[in-house]
């Protein structure tokens, strides 16, 4: 379904050649890894100086989000999120011309003001389900963009503290065959509004409506999600669900990430979105060297 290589702006992604590494900016004061941008006083500084180290290390896009994910988090109106993204991501273009940026919403209106300013991806982890503009918003102006399984319901979130929330309700017929259809369906809605195939990205949307055991079943089989024929970008970034295998907090999680980024890779993942970009990168190039033929 989609070619081999891929151009955006002046970077090519050459699938299967390596993993290509996301690092996380959280425009949030909120963030479920304690790693919120607003907490720390000056946005756009610290979101240049958070990139340019990222950069350093190896990020190969930066990905800007306004909004936490969490369970159990409170949503933002559309104003407030484009008040927090949009400046970021035009000084992140001012600062960095060549970079690939990533805007994280589900909101047309802050995609496409986001895409305005410099934005090349938009990562929606509704998958195009929550905003019926945003599919027409990615094709108009021909972004690559990232549709994400999502069964979230703040009704069956569990908090524990120190541990997060995690998702204790969700059933699914078949994981797996649920997951892909939905994916699939994601799909349909993009391609009817005019984006092409070409530009799709999946993701599968660990902790998204999951359930721990449905986690580490996702990514075990994460091939059978790449078998559909689109590039997969995997997110399992210090998430709850790695905290409850280890009965870690969010900052003591690089193992444990680490673990899911290498066996996500040798099963298919082509992106990593990522949190600790210094680790990760290590962790993808030395899994690389071990699945990829050619790889160095």
């Amino acid at each position: 379904m989609n070619s081999p290589t891929l151009q955006i702006g002046s970077f090519t992604f050459d699938w299967g050649s390596r993993t290509y590494v996301m690092g996380i900016l959280n425009v949030t004061p909120d963030s479920f890894s304690g790693d919120g941008i607003i907490a720390k006083g000056d946005v756009i500084a610290s979101a240049v100086n958070q990139a340019r180290e990222f950069l350093l290390y190896g990020a190969d896009i930066l990905d800007v989000g306004g909004e936490s994910t969490r369970p159990g988090s409170a949503p933002v109106n559309t104003e407030e999120e484009m008040d927090r993204v949009v400046p970021v991501v035009e000084a992140l273009r001012k600062n960095f011309p060549q970079v690939v940026i990533s805007i994280d919403t589900y909101k047309a209106k802050v995609a496409e003001e986001a895409i305005r300013v410099g934005a090349n991806i938009v990562n929606d982890v509704w998958g195009f389900r929550a905003d019926s503009e945003i599919a027409s918003v990615a094709a108009k102006y021909k972004t690559l963009v990232i549709l994400m399984h999502n069964r979230s319901n703040p009704a069956s979130v569990e908090v524990r503290e120190k541990l997060g929330g995690t998702y204790i309700g969700a059933e699914y017929a078949d994981l797996l065959e649920d997951v892909k259809r939905e994916l699939l369906a994601s799909v349909v809605i993009a391609v009817k509004a005019g984006v092409e195939e070409r530009l799709i990205m999946l993701d599968p949307g660990i902790g998204f409506g999951k359930t721990r055991e449905h986690n580490l079943e996702l990514i075990n089989r994460l091939g059978e999600i790449r078998s559909l024929g689109y590039p997969i970008l995997l997110g399992t970034s210090r998430k709850s669900f790695i905290g409850f295998t280890l009965d870690l907090p969010p900052d003591q999680r690089v193992e444990g990430t680490a673990a899911t980024v290498a066996v996500g890779i040798a099963r298919g993942a082509d992106i990593i979105r990522v949190h600790d970009v210094k680790e990760m990168v290590r962790v993808a190039k030395m899994t690389d060297a071990i699945v990829r033929k050619g790889t160095a």
